[in-house]
C-alpha cells in the first residue's frame, strides 16, 4: 500500500490541470446511472487513459472517462464506467479512483450498481438504498502495509453508509412516489452469475441482493473518512425455486430503465448537501 500516495498524487496533479475545483462528492456512475451524467454542468472529461494509475474498464455499458463540473450546486467528480475485479485487477488499483477523490477534496462518495434481487417482497427494476453490505470477495483492499497518510489500520465499519443519508434518500423516494427499499448487499467476485444453492446460501446469511462491485470502493472510502451513500438496482430476480436464465441485455435494459429513480436519489441527496451548505 505504500507506493499508493505517489501514485494518487500524480492523478490528482493530472485532473487539477484540467479541473480547479475542490469537489465536494464524488460518484460511481454504475450500470443504469451513466446518463446522470448528461446532467452535470460539466466543466471538463477526462479519459480514464488520461489519468496515471487509472485502469481501463472493459465493462459492457461503462464509458470510461471522468467527468468533472457541478450538480445541485456543488462541484462533483463522476466515474463514467468503473473497475471489477473480474476483470483482473486487483482490489488496490480498482479503488484507487475513490482515494483520488479524497485526495481532490471530496467528503462524500456516492455509488450505485446493478445487483440481483433475492428477497422475495423485491421486484426487477426496484431500487435498494445499501444499509450494510457483505463481503464474500475473498479479498480486501487494505490488506498489505497500512499507510497512515491514507487512513487507519483498523477502520471501523459500524456504519459503512451514512444513516443520515440513507434517510434523506427514503425521504425522496417517497416524494417522487416510488419504492426504494433499505437493504443488505452482498458482493462476489463474479463474472458468473450465481447458482441456486448459492442464491439459498447468500439470502439465508442476511443478503437482499448480490452484486460485484461497491463494497471494496465503500471499504476505501470508510478508510479515507469520507461519508457514503449507495444505492442498487434490482435487475433481476434470482429466486432459486424460480430461478430464470439471466439475460445481460435484459438485464442492461432493466437498470436504464431505473435510470429515474437512481437519479432522483443521487441528485436528492446532493440537494440536501447543498442545502447544508447554504
Amino acid at each position: 500500500m505504500l507506493d499508493l500516495y505517489n501514485q494518487i498524487q500524480e492523478a490528482v496533479a493530472a485532473i487539477r490541470g484540467r479541473f480547479h475545483q475542490r469537489p465536494h462528492a464524488g460518484l460511481i456512475l454504475g450500470t443504469g446511472l451513466g446518463s446522470l451524467a448528461q446532467q452535470i454542468q460539466i466543466e471538463t472529461t477526462i479519459d480514464y487513459e488520461d489519468i496515471p494509475h487509472f485502469l481501463n474498464s472493459t465493462t459492457t455499458s461503462h464509458r470510461g472517462r471522468l467527468v468533472c463540473g457541478q450538480l445541485e450546486g456543488l462541484p462533483v467528480v463522476a466515474m463514467e464506467g468503473r473497475f471489477h475485479q473480474y476483470e483482473g485487477y486487483p482490489l488496490k488499483k480498482i479503488t484507487l479512483p475513490v482515494r483520488v477523490m479524497k485526495a481532490l477534496g471530496a467528503e462524500l462518495f456516492l455509488v450505485s450498481q446493478a445487483a440481483g434481487g433475492m428477497n422475495p417482497h423485491y421486484r426487477a427494476g426496484d431500487v435498494m438504498i445499501i444499509e450494510d453490505h457483505i463481503n464474500l470477495m475473498g479479498d480486501n483492499p487494505l490488506v498489505g502495509i497500512n499507510d497512515d497518510r491514507l487512513g487507519p489500520r483498523f477502520p471501523d465499519m459500524s456504519q459503512p453508509y451514512d444513516r443520515k443519508l440513507i434517510d434523506i434518500g427514503l425521504a425522496v423516494a417517497r416524494r417522487e412516489d416510488f419504492v426504494a427499499h433499505r437493504g443488505i448487499m452482498v458482493a462476489v467476485t463474479g463474472p458468473n452469475l450465481e447458482t441456486r444453492a448459492e442464491y439459498r446460501f447468500l439470502r439465508q446469511i442476511g443478503a437482499d441482493v448480490v452484486g460485484m462491485s461497491t463494497v471494496p470502493e465503500v471499504i476505501v472510502a470508510v478508510h479515507s473518512g469520507m461519508r457514503s451513500f449507495g444505492v442498487s438496482v434490482v435487475t433481476d430476480m434470482c429466486l432459486p425455486d424460480a430461478l430464470e436464465v439471466a439475460d445481460v441485455d435484459k438485464i442492461i435494459t432493466v437498470a436504464n430503465e431505473a435510470e429515474p429513480k437512481l437519479r432522483a436519489l443521487i441528485r436528492g441527496v446532493l440537494a440536501h448537501e447543498a442545502k447544508m451548505k447554504n
